[in-house]
C-alpha cells in the first residue's frame, strides 16, 4: 500500500476528543487586501472571507516577527527558520505547503482535537516563488514559557495532547514548548502545524516528541517540573 502523509487516516478508537462538525469548505478570492501586509494575496478561506480591520501586533506572541490580530482573526506570516533565513527568510518554491498545514489543521479541529480554529491561508508571488500567511482564528491564553509551573491536571492535558498525535500517527516537526498556550480557563492547545505528516501505522512517535521537546526546554530555561510533564525529569518533591 502507498503511504500518502498528507491523507488524514481515521481516528485511533480509543480517540479521547469529541470531534466536531466540518468547517466550511474554503473559496478563493484573487488580488485581495491583507490588514498591514498590503495587496495582490490569494485568500483561500471559508467562502472566501477576507479579514479587513486594523492590525494589531500579537502582544506576547513567540515566533519570527510580524504577527498581527485582526478582530479575532490572526494573521501570521510564513517566516523561514536556521540558517536559511539569511538568504531568504520569506519566499517558498509553492503555495502547496501552505494548503498542507491547512489540511492537517482542519483535520486535527474537525477531530475535536484542542489547536486553536483553522481559517485558512494566503499567498503571492514572491522572487521566484511564493509568500504565504496562515489565517487562524484568535484564541486568549499564554504561552508555556511564561507560566511553567502547571497544575497536576494542565500538565496531564499536556501529555493526552501529545499522545494522541503519537495514536493518530501525526508527526509535527516544529512542535515545541512555545507552541503549547495554555487558555485561563484551563487545558492547553497545541499550534504550529507547518510540515507536519500522517506517518506510517505502528510508528512510536512518543521518543520523537519528547527528544523534540525537551530540546526546546532545555533552550529555554525550563525548571524540572517543566520537563516532567514529558519525562525527561522526575516529578519534583
Amino acid at each position: 500500500m502507498i503511504h500518502d502523509p498528507f491523507i488524514v487516516p481515521p481516528l485511533p478508537p480509543d480517540w479521547p476528543f469529541q470531534p466536531g462538525m466540518p468547517l466550511h469548505p474554503l473559496g478563493c478570492r484573487l488580488n485581495q487586501e491583507l490588514p498591514g501586509l498590503g495587496g495582490g494575496w490569494r485568500v483561500c478561506t471559508p467562502g472566501g472571507m477576507v479579514p479587513t480591520g486594523e492590525p494589531v501586533p500579537l502582544a506576547g506572541a513567540f515566533g519570527r516577527g510580524g504577527i498581527s490580530r485582526v478582530g479575532d482573526i490572526v494573521l501570521k506570516p510564513y517566516r523561514r527558520g536556521g540558517l536559511l533565513r539569511h538568504l531568504n527568510d520569506r519566499s517558498y518554491r509553492t503555495h502547496l505547503r501552505f494548503a498542507a498545514e491547512h489540511a492537517v489543521h482542519r483535520g486535527l479541529w474537525e477531530a475535536g482535537f484542542p489547536t486553536v480554529e483553522p481559517l485558512g491561508y494566503a499567498w503571492r508571488p514572491c522572487g521566484f516563488g511564493v509568500e504565504g500567511v496562515l489565517i487562524t482564528r484568535f484564541a486568549e491564553g499564554e504561552s508555556w514559557p511564561r507560566c511553567w509551573h502547571l497544575s497536576a491536571a494542565r500538565a496531564m492535558d499536556i501529555r493526552q495532547a501529545i499522545d494522541s498525535l503519537c495514536a493518530w500517527g501525526l508527526w509535527a516537526p516544529d512542535l515545541n514548548a512555545t507552541n503549547v498556550m495554555l487558555p485561563a480557563a484551563g487545558g492547553a492547545l497545541l499550534l504550529d502545524w507547518d510540515r507536519a505528516r500522517f506517518e506510517p501505522a505502528g510508528t512510536d512517535l512518543g521518543p520523537r516528541y519528547r527528544a523534540r521537546l525537551e530540546r526546546s526546554l532545555r533552550k529555554l530555561g525550563a525548571p524540572p517540573e517543566a520537563l516532567s510533564v514529558i519525562g525527561s525529569a522526575p516529578h519534583p518533591r
